[in-house]
């Protein structure tokens, strides 16, 4: 690692090994992957997320990409910018029309998708559309690609720097259903699977309470406390009953991680 790279928050020189904020997301949300799930996962820390997973401890998992392609293998120092590259159809199980991957999302095939979004609220909904007022916005954004078929119908994986400008009470729009209002108004609405599952930050893991469906702090990252997670977040956040520390990228996961990214594209 050269000195111009930033290490994780929190991290301290009595943390050993040494890893950025990138290599800390990427573990972490390897980690909430199990052996035998299917996974929508689009470039970057997602794509490595997973790849990491089934070169460590979910050899089973299968990776799918929203474009058709299905079980790909990622040869490490060739990551693919975009899934729509041919990098991304190597050793595939299948390459599938996108209705057809659309169709094995509705029926249930796909366990985890990952999204990423401008503001999250304190239900997991999702905005990737607008900033402001919908019919006069500041800003607008890529909008919702498939992620509201994917959250529609998946668990939701989100990785992402914990800012309070992101992490906001109410999103100006809805592109990708959390828990809508809380409780169970997600089922009533029609959504009777999925939704907000975790989201790993730099600063922690955040998990849904079961009853009241509202995003809690469920572990801390090594040399994190709660206040610095909720002077970092827009809105009141509850503190999970089994809270605990997450144990930090060890040198096996960075050593795999770095082989599958010489080049520091996205762990940097």
């Amino acid at each position: 690692m050269t000195k111009t790279q930033p290490l994780a928050r929190g991290h301290s020189p009595a943390h050993t090994p040494a890893y950025t904020a990138a290599e800390l997301l990427s573990v972490m949300a390897s980690r909430t992957l199990e052996d035998g799930q299917t996974v929508f996962a689009g470039v970057g820390i997602p794509l490595l997320a997973a790849t990491l997973a089934q070169r460590l401890h979910a050899p089973g998992l299968t990776i799918l990409f929203e474009g058709g392609v299905l079980g790909p293998f990622i040869v490490p120092g060739e990551l693919p910018p975009s899934t729509n590259e041919q990098r991304c159809t190597r050793r595939a199980n299948m390459i599938l029309p996108i209705t057809d991957v659309l169709l094995l999302l509705q029926r249930g095939y796909v366990d985890i998708g990952f999204l990423g979004g401008a503001q999250i609220d304190h239900y997991g909904n999702i905005n990737s559309s607008f900033i402001g007022d919908p019919a006069k916005p500041k800003t607008r954004l890529p909008g919702t690609g498939g992620g509201n078929d994917i959250a529609s119908l998946a668990k939701i994986v989100v990785a992402m720097k914990h800012e309070k400008r992101r992490f906001v009470e109410k999103v100006d729009f809805i592109t990708s259903p959390g828990f809508l209002s809380g409780g169970d108004s997600r089922a009533k609405s029609g959504l009777v699977s999925g939704g907000m599952h975790k989201i790993v930050t730099d600063l922690a893991v955040l998990g849904i309470d079961p009853q009241s469906k509202r995003v809690r702090i469920d572990a801390l990252h090594p040399g994190v406390s709660a206040e610095q997670v909720r002077d970092n977040t827009g809105f009141a956040l509850e503190i999970a009953p089994d809270l605990h520390e997450t144990k930090p990228p060890d040198e096996r996961e960075l050593r795999v991680l770095r082989e599958l990214d010489p080049d520091r594209l996205y762990i940097a």
